[in-house]
């Protein structure tokens, strides 16, 4: 007895030692504010008196009832739509240039790395430079239509622009993942493939794009929750402009919480955009285990 007792107190001692500073860190972090946020959201608080007068459930009928809202999360689902595919493809396709032997991938990984080193509102102003000046200057020398003008001032292109640098800024971090999962890939099933005589094309279709599951949903769900948050790249780039027509979510409740210091407001559909995503994320991973395959 005493010896299990021993070895029962070292293991309560390792716990406490290892776990509870991660555990004491996540719940200081996240679960307080998270809590402390959800009854923020039942207050009239403008985020700057002292005074917190309970209101209940009425910031959430003024979720429902603020059509900015659910337009700029209509906008938000359009952007996730476009950039959580382009950001992925790109990936996919340099992750498999850049695993077949190319001279000089290991270069090539780097660069196309290094983008997602940059932060978002150096990423705004450095691609806001380039869509007002650089490509201006292109479309006056070339008379290029396109160019003519600056993307950021058109209500249709300052869109695309918002998604060119996402998927720019994330297709790097992403095939990194992607790169990993090729990497891993059986050599066995392969040649497998090709002494059954599949292409090149058949192989990818049949035995890599299967057993590369877990990295698609890696890639997607970092992809998602990403795009859903963005928020210094749009203040940046377009600011929202123009007339609003780029002004995301994640910009609309900061501005309900901040600038109009509505903050009850602002908490309340920022716990409506934390549930979608999460709602979103977590079907994402459901079905993409459900088709995981083993080598």
């Amino acid at each position: 007895m005493g010896s299990m007792g021993r070895k029962k107190g070292e293991k309560i001692k390792n716990l406490l030692i290892f776990a509870l500073p991660g555990c004491a860190t996540f719940c200081a972090v996240v679960m307080i504010p998270f809590l402390y946020g959800f009854y923020l959201t039942l207050t009239d608080w403008d985020g700057v008196s002292k005074v917190k007068n309970v209101v209940g459930a009425n910031n959430y009928l003024a979720v429902f009832q603020d059509a900015q809202f659910w337009s700029s999360m209509g906008l938000t689902l359009k952007y996730v739509f476009f950039s959580v595919i382009l950001v992925n493809l790109l990936a996919f396709l340099l992750a498999y240039i850049l695993t077949n032997g190319l001279k000089g991938q290991n270069f090539f990984r780097t660069g196309f790395f290094t983008p997602n080193l940059i932060g978002g509102v150096v990423l705004g102003f450095i691609w806001q430079f380039v869509f007002s000046r650089v490509l201006v200057n292109v479309g006056e020398a070339t008379g290029w239509g396109i160019f003519s003008s600056s993307w950021l001032s058109d209500p249709g292109k300052a869109f695309w622009s918002l998604v060119i640098v996402t998927v720019w800024q994330l297709s790097g971090y992403m095939m990194l993942i992607y790169i990993a999962g090729f990497t891993t890939l059986s050599t066995d099933v392969l040649e497998a493939a090709s002494i059954d005589g599949a292409t090149g094309l058949q192989k990818m279709k049949s035995v890599m794009i299967p057993l590369m599951v877990p990295s698609f949903v890696i890639c997607m769900f970092l992809t998602l929750s990403r795009a859903f948050m963005v928020y210094d790249v749009n203040l940046t780039l377009t600011g929202g402009e123009p007339y609003g027509t780029t002004r995301l979510v994640a910009m609309h409740v900061y501005e309900k919480a901040f600038t109009s210091r509505n903050y009850g407001v602002g908490q309340a559909e920022a716990l409506f955009l934390f549930l979608i995503v999460a709602c979103i994320s977590g079907l994402q991973i459901y079905f993409g285990k459900r088709k995981e395959v083993e080598a």
